[in-house]
C-alpha cells in the first residue's frame, strides 16, 4: 500500500517560487534580451597556439621573456640512481618537453586536451651539484656550482633548499604549466621526487606593452637594469671559450625565495618607499630625475645639500662598482602570494637570475645589499639553490637531451 505524501501550504509555495525562478532562469538563458543580445562565440586568441622554440644554442626560459605563470619545481634524485639512470631521465623529460611545447601530446599521455594551448610554454633544466657526484662527474663540476655563502640576514629555511634537479616551467596560461608540471612529476618517480614547488606570477599576458618592465607587489618596476640585448647576455650570461665545451652556451641559475613584509611596507608613505628604492613608483625613473632608463646621476643634491638618491638605497647598493662591471646578472623573478599565517602576510618574490659565474657576479652585488640596503627592513631571504643549466639541444648544439654531451663523457 502506498503511503501518501502530505504538503503543507508553506512547501506547496516554496515548490512555486522555486519552479518560477527555474523558469524565469532558464528563459533569460535561451532568449537574448533584445538590448543586450548574447555575444558570438569567438575564436581563441593567438596567445593560445604560441609557441617557444624548445632546441636551439641555448635552453628557453633564460632569456625568453616571461611568461605570466610560473612552477619552480625542485627534484632529488633517489639513492639508487647512478649516470645511466640520469641520462634516462633527461632524455625522457627532453623529448616530452619538446612535444609539450608545440603542443602535442607525449607518448603514452592520455590528456591530449590539456596541450592544446602552449600559450609560450618553456620547460628549463638544470642540475644541482650532487649530478655531478652521482653521474662520477665531479671533476667537471664547476667552482661554483655549492651553496651560495649564508647572509648574515638571511633566515633560510630548509625546505627551500638546494635540490638536485630543478625544472622552471613558463607559460601565459595557467593550466598549461600546471599540467605540464604534472606530467614532468609523474614520469620521473622511478628516478627522482619532488622535494619543493615555487609557484609566481606576473602581469596577465596582454596587459603589459612588450619589453615593459613587470611590477612586484611593493609596486615598484623589477628589472629596469636587466640584461636586455645579445652582446650583454653574451659577456655576462652564457658560458663561452673560458667554460668546456659541454657547457658552452649554458649558464648559471640562482633562485632565492624572499618573504616581503607587506603589512609594515603599507604603513610607509609614497616618498618613503621611493626613497628607499631610489626610484619613483609611477615611472620607475631614479629620484634624480628622467625616465626610467635615465641614468641616475648620484651626485645630485636637494635644496639642503642631501644627495637626492641615499647611497643606500637598494638601487645604489646594487650597481656594479665601476671597477666590477661583472657585478651583473639576467633576473627573471615572480610573485607569490599564499595565504596570511596568524593574520600576517605570506607574499614574496621568487628571485631568480642567471650569469656566468655567481661567485663573480651574484654573491658580491648581494654581499653589499646584506651588508646595507634600506629596503632590507621589508625583505628576508628565506630560500637559496645553485643550478648549473647546461646548453640548448637540437641542430644548434647537437643535443638530443639535456646535459647529453656531459653525461655521455667517458
Amino acid at each position: 500500500m502506498s503511503k501518501k505524501v502530505r504538503f503543507s501550504r508553506r512547501n506547496f509555495f516554496a515548490g512555486v517560487t522555486t519552479a518560477a525562478a527555474a523558469s524565469t532562469l532558464a528563459a533569460c538563458a535561451s532568449e537574448p534580451d533584445g538590448d543586450n543580445p548574447a555575444a558570438p562565440p569567438t575564436e581563441a586568441t593567438g596567445l593560445r597556439t604560441a609557441t617557444v622554440d624548445f632546441d636551439g644554442p641555448h635552453q628557453a626560459g633564460v632569456a625568453t621573456p616571461a611568461q605570466a605563470h610560473l612552477n619552480l619545481v625542485g627534484f632529488n634524485l633517489h639513492d639508487d640512481v647512478d649516470r645511466d639512470g640520469v641520462i634516462r631521465l633527461m632524455r625522457s623529460w627532453s623529448h616530452d618537453a619538446r612535444a609539450l611545447a608545440v603542443g602535442e601530446a607525449p607518448p603514452g599521455s592520455l590528456e591530449p586536451e590539456l596541450v592544446q594551448a602552449p600559450a609560450n610554454l618553456t620547460v628549463t633544466c638544470g642540475f644541482g651539484p650532487r649530478v655531478f657526484e652521482i653521474a662520477d662527474l665531479e671533476a667537471q663540476r664547476p667552482d661554483w656550482l655549492a651553496p651560495i655563502p649564508e647572509f648574515q640576514r638571511d633566515q633560510l629555511e630548509d625546505a627551500w633548499g638546494q635540490s638536485d634537479v630543478v625544472l622552471q616551467i613558463c607559460s601565459d596560461d595557467p593550466l598549461t604549466v600546471s599540467h605540464t608540471t604534472r606530467h614532468m612529476v609523474r614520469t620521473s618517480p622511478r628516478y627522482a621526487a619532488p622535494v619543493w614547488m615555487q609557484q609566481g606570477f606576473l602581469h596577465a599576458a596582454g596587459t603589459r606593452e612588450e619589453g615593459q618592465t613587470p611590477r612586484n607587489l611593493f609596486g615598484q618596476k623589477d628589472g629596469t637594469a636587466n640584461l636586455t640585448t645579445d652582446e650583454e647576455q653574451l659577456e655576462h650570461v652564457w658560458h663561452g671559450a673560458e667554460a668546456p665545451a659541454w657547457s658552452q652556451g649554458g649558464t648559471a641559475m640562482v633562485v632565492r625565495r624572499v618573504r616581503m613584509n607587506m603589512d609594515t611596507w603599507e604603513m610607509l608613505d609614497r616618498t618613503s618607499r621611493e626613497e628607499s628604492i631610489g626610484r619613483t613608483l609611477d615611472e620607475g625613473g631614479p629620484l634624480s630625475g628622467g625616465d626610467e632608463f635615465t641614468e641616475p646621476d648620484y651626485s645630485a643634491t636637494d635644496e639642503y645639500g642631501l644627495p637626492v638618491i641615499d647611497a643606500a638605497s637598494h638601487m645604489a647598493r646594487a650597481r656594479p662598482p665601476a671597477d666590477h662591471p661583472e657585478q651583473t646578472m639576467l633576473r627573471r623573478s615572480y610573485n607569490y602570494d599564499l595565504p596570511p599565517v596568524d593574520g600576517i602576510s605570506n607574499s614574496g618574490q621568487v628571485f631568480i637570475c642567471f650569469q656566468k659565474n655567481p661567485d663573480r657576479q651574484f654573491t658580491p652585488v648581494q654581499a653589499r645589499l646584506d651588508e646595507q640596503d634600506r629596503l632590507n627592513e621589508w625583505i628576508t631571504h628565506i630560500g637559496s639553490a645553485v643550478y648549473l643549466l647546461p646548453p640548448g639541444t637540437g641542430a644548434a648544439t647537437g643535443e638530443d637531451y639535456w646535459g647529453q654531451s656531459l653525461l655521455e663523457r667517458t
